[in-house]
């Protein structure tokens, strides 16, 4: 039979599983076809692992053993730089071309053990660093809904994945908006949980202190359903927070949403963004949110604080490549020769870039002047937020500042490509919860997206606005 993919489901394929309308197998066939019908031009894989019908068979005798659960069976992406024992990961950069992934990252072994069916690897920007997925040493991602755009990055190819019917859903990670934003350019659900919600232990790190396992999804109740499965304590992972310190504000009608102007209308917002996003603030006020302006001028100093913060992370965790361990190892006379050949042909320009900045920002002299004064700062941004929860429920704003850009339109203007990260910085340097909501479309077809955040542990304040948000738009 036929399976109608573009109005598929976690919950409906679920159904469709236990009720024998079809098996695990023909889900992932279906899947694994398309995948061959599109994948030459969108480049969302970089691979499709060749066990995935062995994958989908053991889903299907957890069902006829009636020890499946809500996602065995559900075909899912994850990102490249997400580990699968026995599997490649490159985090889409030379230096890693070659390397097989030794254990699995705690969210594979999660996925497993309910039978979910990973298909592949998704192409990103090389070692998440990028918004448009043009960085990855393997090509280009193209948006699904317009392919002479990008689908956002760095987690471009699980979006794209998801949105052309590649994947049903799709793990990405998000250091600042690698998630929210290529949702919001590829018409889907994207969720930036609380810090230390979902396990790192398996994920090729950018930066340590922001980088958070995130969900793609068509639905809200979807990306619910992921983030309910995989949040929870890792003792392998340093940053994961224990179940008794995961304290959720007190539940209470959701009625208070709080916009900070100021923070976007400083110019630089397409029109046809801030046009969706006052529609979007009327249908919320329709059916009875009350609307609070938020004077929080520390937000304009976000993405400053980001691009000091993460450059230096990079630095110390790219340090580890290095020609000698694993990866990439150039041929050379002496060791330093090996080092300075094998970053130099391993990393691309974009990943030499953030090193480079990190170093100087870490160097003597301006440690102080540059590191340290981000911190701080950055510290006064998590106060002043959890301040403005105290008079409002959400916060919200749109998602990026414009819609999907052309390929290849800010690839040389690294200042005009950060900025696509600006009102994605706030939620991850405070550590707070954040989804990206689809909004509309612009008249040529291109979609909108808000956002909002929540306090540490708000995410079930985020999923009952956003289906609300999702009723609004089908009435």
């Amino acid at each position: 039979m036929a399976i109608d993919l573009k109005n598929l489901t976690i919950e409906k394929a679920h159904e469709a599983l236990m009720r024998g309308d079809y098996s695990a197998q023909d889900l992932a066939q279906a899947y694994l076809d398309n995948i061959t019908a599109k994948n030459a031009e969108l480049n969302a894989y970089l691979e499709v692992y060749d066990d995935v019908i062995a994958q989908a068979v053991r889903a299907d005798r957890m069902i006829a053993e009636g020890t499946a659960t809500l996602m065995t069976g559900i075909p899912i992406a994850i990102k490249d730089n997400i580990l699968f024992a026995g599997k490649h990961a490159s985090a889409a950069s030379k230096i890693l071309e070659n390397y097989t992934a030794t254990y699995d990252a705690h969210v594979v072994q999660t996925l497993k053990a309910v039978g979910a069916v990973i298909i592949g690897r998704t192409n990103m920007d090389e070692f998440a660093m990028g918004s448009s997925t043009q960085t990855s040493a393997y090509g280009v991602t193209r948006n699904p809904l317009d392919t002479s755009r990008v689908p956002g990055g760095s987690s471009g190819g699980s979006a794209a994945a998801v949105a052309s019917d590649m994947a049903l859903v799709a793990l990405g990670t998000e250091t600042c908006g690698s998630v929210r934003q290529p949702s919001a350019f590829c018409g889907l659900v994207g969720l930036k949980p609380t810090y230390g919600a979902l396990s790192r232990s398996g994920i090729i790190a950018m930066g340590n202190s922001l980088d958070q396992v995130s969900p793609f999804t068509k639905t809200v109740s979807e990306s619910e359903i992921l983030f309910n499965l995989l949040s929870r304590y890792d003792s392998m992972d340093a940053t994961s927070v224990p179940d008794n310190m995961r304290t959720a504000p007190a539940k209470k009608e959701i009625k208070k949403i709080g916009v900070p102007r100021s923070f976007f209308s400083g110019g630089g917002l397409d029109p046809r963004v801030l046009a969706n996003f006052d529609a979007s603030l009327e249908k919320l006020r329709a059916v009875g949110y009350e609307i609070i302006d938020l004077d929080l001028p520390i937000l304009k100093y976000s993405l400053a604080v980001y691009y000091i913060i993460m450059p230096a992370e990079v630095s110390t965790n790219l340090s580890r490549f290095d020609g000698i361990r694993y990866g990439l190892s150039a041929d050379a006379a002496n060791l330093l020769e090996v080092y300075e050949k094998s970053r130099g042909e391993g990393f691309g320009k974009e990943a030499r870039r953030r090193i480079l900045l990190g170093t100087y920002v870490l160097s003597h002299g301006y440690h102080d002047a540059y590191y340290n004064k981000a911190l701080a700062i950055r510290e006064q941004i998590s106060v002043a937020l959890a301040k403005a929860f105290e008079s409002v429920d959400l916060i919200m704003t749109p998602t990026t500042p414009s819609p999907a850009f052309k390929i290849g339109e800010k690839l040389e203007d690294p200042v005009a490509m950060y900025l696509c990260d600006i009102f994605s910085a706030p939620a991850n340097l405070s550590g707070i919860p954040s989804i990206a909501l689809p909004s509309g479309f612009t008249d040529d077809g291109l979609p909108l997206s808000i956002q909002f955040m929540a306090p540490h542990w708000g995410e079930d304040a985020l999923f009952a606005v956003g289906r609300q948000f999702e009723n609004t738009l089908q009435s």
